[in-house]
């Protein structure tokens, strides 16, 4: 008797060990399927969520036919499966194991912002408003706000905000990412200033963020930048003025609408170049790299003036005579 309840007990725990494996496997084969998805998408994790919820969730969106296996699993592997706040992406080579250990590991969907050179704090705050991934605050729309949050000494941050491509989390703040831009040009700028040429007609770093904004605004070409940066320096040492459109269009702000006039250029603002002595009081945009590097190691040249050719590019000049012909040439048409 006591042989053949041994017998009994050992076949049941054989078969028992046999449905665990069974089980096992098949949990295994579900959890390591492909999801139900074409296409890529995000998920949102909020604070509090349930692996109950998010399971219903997953078959609500029929990314999953059933949540017996993945609830199962979640039971059997607690530290495996927890369940992180945030957004998470889902793509098609995605299986339930891949998106569960995204989640659990905190591995957020990294989504991007890209701030081209040569745009305005204005034109970056209308962006960051216009993202539905990032969290507006009142550092977006209050510029003594946005100065205050930023630690600066200055009423008007233009041009202290590196342009660049910035990855970030769904519901970032606004300010996050302008500091995160703002600590790059600090460090961009205070670098490139240790390595600049000698005999620069700079005082402070800032006045040469303020030169590398007005070469960003002035050329497209980064191969042009050293010489467009030889021309202002060089009538800076002959106390010329600048001359320089982009400033006044700067300066004239909303009442640009596309041309410059001669009344434009005869009036006297801050920003109009062919009116003050010296740079403008701030920078007129965000520089990139290549600008502040052409402003601080420009060309070595005798160039004052250069004219457009229509084509991206400038006609350099090393006296007035020259430019007029060159004005002559490719601006009025006349050779």
């Amino acid at each position: 008797m006591i042989k053949k309840l041994a017998l009994c007990m050992l076949l049941l725990a054989t078969l028992m060990l046999a449905l665990g494996i069974i089980g096992w496997q098949q949990m295994s084969n579900a959890m390591n399927t492909s999801l139900n998805i074409e296409k890529t998408q995000l998920i949102t994790i909020s604070t509090g969520e349930t692996m109950h919820r998010f399971s219903q969730s997953l078959v609500e969106q029929k990314l999953i036919a059933n949540r017996f296996w993945l609830r199962n699993y979640a039971r059997l592997n607690p530290e495996r499966a927890a369940l992180k706040t945030g957004t998470y992406q889902v793509t098609s080579e995605d299986t339930l194991m891949s998106l569960i250990d995204k989640i659990s590991q905190g591995k957020e969907y990294q989504a991007q912002i890209t701030f081209i050179e040569g745009t305005t704090l204005k034109e970056w705050l209308v962006q960051l408003q216009n993202n539905p991934m990032i969290e507006a605050s009142d550092a977006s729309i209050k510029l003594e706000v946005l100065v205050e949050q930023l630690g600066l000494n200055i009423e008007q941050p233009e041009g202290w905000f590196f342009p660049d491509t910035y990855a970030f989390t769904v519901g970032t703040k606004d300010v996050e990412l302008l500091k995160r831009a703002h600590q790059r040009m600090s460090v961009t700028l205070a670098t490139e200033w240790q390595q600049r040429a000698p005999n620069l007609p700079y005082q402070t770093p800032y006045q040469a963020l303020i030169m590398a904004s007005i070469i960003e605004k002035e050329t497209g070409l980064v191969s042009e930048q050293q010489r467009i940066a030889s021309v202002f320096v060089n009538r800076l040492r002959k106390k010329m003025r600048l001359q320089t459109d982009p400033t006044v269009i700067y300066g004239l702000g909303e009442r640009y609408q596309g041309d410059i006039t001669r009344a434009h250029l005869r009036e006297k603002t801050a920003y109009n170049t062919y009116r003050i002595n010296g740079l403008p009081p701030t920078p007129i945009a965000m520089p990139g790299l290549s600008a502040i590097k052409a402003a601080l190691n420009p060309e070595q040249s005798d160039y004052l003036y250069f004219v457009s050719k229509g084509n991206g590019s400038h006609q350099f000049s090393k006296t007035l005579t020259e430019h007029n012909q060159a004005v002559r040439k490719y601006q009025l048409g006349k050779s």
